[in-house]
């Protein structure tokens, strides 16, 4: 059985994570191909699409976690981690045995240790221009798959269990603003340093947000119900808090210190509204189905750990044959190589692994708008 066909999905969700992976293209592009901001102000804030990566990430993973739990079911963290694992191992194991059978090729400047690689923990001490850097956001998400279910369980067991999981949420994302504003101090004063960028103690908190709407959804139901009522005022208030901050951090404004300290979180709270909108059976966001979305939703995964190959290997070719790499044309070409490259491994790697999850551990209940999160 195909494992995402019997899944209920929301396209507001599939739009916003066609967005994300849009979004990472146009920054690799520009970071790695073109050497310019091939794609204006849009391309230059493709950074962002991690951020809305995540936040989807910690709705859709919160949402599996919560949801069993407000139905007073066991948690079951044997099925958990081997559904996690099934889902995201194949993939990147795949990728990373390319990375180390075609180090002249694909390598960088310098190799993580393979153990760390294994272990997703490679974005611990990682550089700019290392062999695989763009794991670095895999890696704090199987950090996040680990980390949450146990913290569940552990806060069900208190005695205000929805008062300590929102206590530990608020306190988790200012721990995240202080690791960055320290880590801003520690290392020259860089808003995009190593230390900051892929670093899962300055991450991480951009995933409570969506972990923030699971909880909404499964504890508070008529207040969430509420809140999505108003799915179009929803949609604009995000547009609008994602291009304000945006300008912000872009602008550096008020001051570097400040943008760097509160903006990675900002970020996240304005693309959990739009999240919010999506769920939203009254937003157009929620309502209209954009044509191609749902398919690259469901290849975004693939797409994101294929496509940087693929610039870095065409890039200096390219040049080397004096082609015009902001060319829409070749712009064009490199997109939808990138793209097909990313079915490729959606088709021949992780479906087959996803029908064996699908044997395995059947899904009884689909939460809405199910999307494998990257």
């Amino acid at each position: 059985m195909p494992p995402n066909n019997a899944l209920i999905r929301a396209s507001g969700l599939d739009t916003l994570r066609a967005v994300a992976i849009a979004l990472v293209l146009m920054s690799h592009y520009g970071g790695f191909v073109s050497g310019k901001d091939t794609f204006g102000v849009v391309g230059s804030v493709g950074w962002t699409g991690v951020d809305l990566f995540f936040v989807l990430s910690g709705y859709l993973i919160g949402n599996q976690i919560l949801a069993a739990i407000a139905r007073k079911e066991a948690l079951s963290l044997k099925a958990f981690f081997a559904k996690r694992l099934l889902r995201t191992l194949p993939n990147y194991y795949f990728m990373l045995a390319l990375y180390f059978l075609l180090p002249g090729l694909l390598g960088g400047s310098s190799t993580p240790p393979l153990w760390q690689f294994l272990t997703f923990t490679q974005n611990f001490g990682l550089a700019y221009g290392q062999t695989f850097t763009h794991s670095w956001s895999l890696c704090i998400e199987e950090q996040f798959y680990l980390v949450l279910p146990l913290v569940t369980l552990a806060v069900v067991r208190c005695k205000r269990p929805l008062a300590v999981a929102w206590c530990l949420i608020a306190g988790a994302i200012g721990a995240g603003m202080l690791a960055r504003g320290s880590a801003f101090a520690l290392h020259e004063y860089d808003a995009f340093s190593a230390q900051t960028y892929y670093s899962t103690w300055c991450r991480f908190d951009e995933l409570l947000p969506g972990v923030a709407i699971a909880m909404l959804k499964n504890f508070h139901g008529a207040l969430y119900e509420k809140i999505l009522a108003k799915g179009n005022l929803l949609l604009i208030a995000g547009l609008a808090a994602v291009v304000a901050t945006l300008y912000c951090v872009k602008q550096e404004w008020p001051d570097t210190m400040l943008s760097t300290t509160f903006g990675f979180s900002l970020v996240a709270i304005s693309y959990a509204l739009l999240v919010m909108a999506a769920l939203s059976p009254t937003s157009l966001l929620g309502r209209v189905r954009v044509p191609g979305a749902t398919q690259l939703a469901l290849w975004s995964y693939a797409i994101y750990l294929i496509h940087k190959p693929i610039f870095m290997v065409a890039a200096p070719r390219l040049r080397d044959m004096k082609i015009d790499v902001n060319a829409p044309l070749t712009v064009l070409l490199l997109f939808a190589i990138s793209i097909f490259a990313g079915w490729l491994l959606f088709r021949c790697v992780e479906t087959p692994f996803m029908q064996l999850r699908a044997r395995w551990y059947p899904s009884q209940r689909a939460p809405a708008g199910l999307v494998p999160a990257a």
